[in-house]
């Protein structure tokens, strides 16, 4: 029997050999923070795609009809919640470094919503959420590399149910006068591919304020530099490896670690995304 399995808050989870972090929200916001663009000497040089991001917060999933109905487990969840803009996006990022390059898995438990401003179903009103590894080698690094991962739920009025990687991203600009910062944007609309996988439509309930909980396994190997594969509820995809962006490493970067979550809303009013809990573990 596995360690885990005699912990009621780990038994839920999977993880690899070692546990780099486990985040309970119902502790804390565990420094996860607002993903903002690159500036220098003023915040107007940042990138205009990151300068209205929202930041997360901490929630206790209150709703005007249900009441107060916390999280999968416990009080807390972390909370992630557009502008009222379609496209508008907002983000949380963890960033920290590893010490051995070898596989690693992202586990959580998410779910995600339209705010309830309306009295309909609201079922396409998110138009996606995602998560994102940022990842670069350690000693005399050669790459940073990006795998992105999307859950598009709809596009307009068509709903899709389809989960997405990434393989390109935008052109890097300089930022300021110095030659010493650069940015660029990952997180626009071009470039997406669909992955080979079953349409997965998940639970959203019959109103836009019932919440269901969902589990989402992302693992990837830091040592070969692969995408290897990901699974949400029933949904099991072990292929080949997906696509993930590709640039030179960059100054100030190595070993880095960072892991996002984002959600993005497909009308004028605002998507939500919650998770109850992340677990990042890995073999070394």
């Amino acid at each position: 029997m596995s360690v885990y399995a005699v912990d009621p808050r780990l038994s839920r989870f999977d993880p690899l050999e070692r546990i780099f972090f486990y985040d309970d929200f119902d502790e804390g916001i565990h420094g996860w923070s607002e993903l903002i663009g690159n500036y220098e000497h003023t915040l107007d040089s940042m990138l205009p795609e990151y300068s209205d991001m929202r930041p997360p917060m901490l929630s206790n999933l209150t709703m005007w009809d249900t009441g107060t109905a916390g999280s999968m487990e416990g009080t807390y969840a972390l909370k992630l919640a557009s502008r009222a803009r379609a496209g508008s996006l907002a983000t949380s990022i963890k960033r920290q470094t590893f010490r051995v390059r070898g596989q690693i898995q992202l586990e959580c438990y998410f779910t995600f919503k339209p705010e309830a401003s309306e009295l309909r179903l609201s079922l396409n009103d998110v138009r996606a959420f995602g998560i994102l590894f940022d990842l670069q080698d350690g000693m005399n690094p050669e790459y940073r590399w990006m795998p992105h991962l999307r859950y598009l739920n709809a596009q307009g009025d068509d709903m899709v149910n389809r989960w997405q990687m990434k393989g390109e991203t935008r052109a890097f600009h300089n930022i300021g006068d110095t030659g010493e910062t650069v940015s660029h944007f990952h997180l626009g609309p071009e470039n997406w591919e669909f992955i080979d996988a079953p349409t997965q439509t998940l639970a959203y309930n019959e109103i836009a304020t019932k919440m269901n909980w969902h589990y989402l396994r992302v693992n990837v190997d830091l040592q070969s530099r692969r995408f290897l594969g990901f699974q949400c509820n029933d949904l099991v995809y072990a292929g080949p490896p997906l696509k993930h962006i590709s640039i030179p490493a960059m100054p100030n970067l190595n070993c880095m670690l960072n892991t996002a979550f984002w959600v993005e809303t497909n009308r004028d009013k605002r998507a939500f995304l919650y998770l109850d809990s992340v677990l990042l573990s890995g073999e070394f």
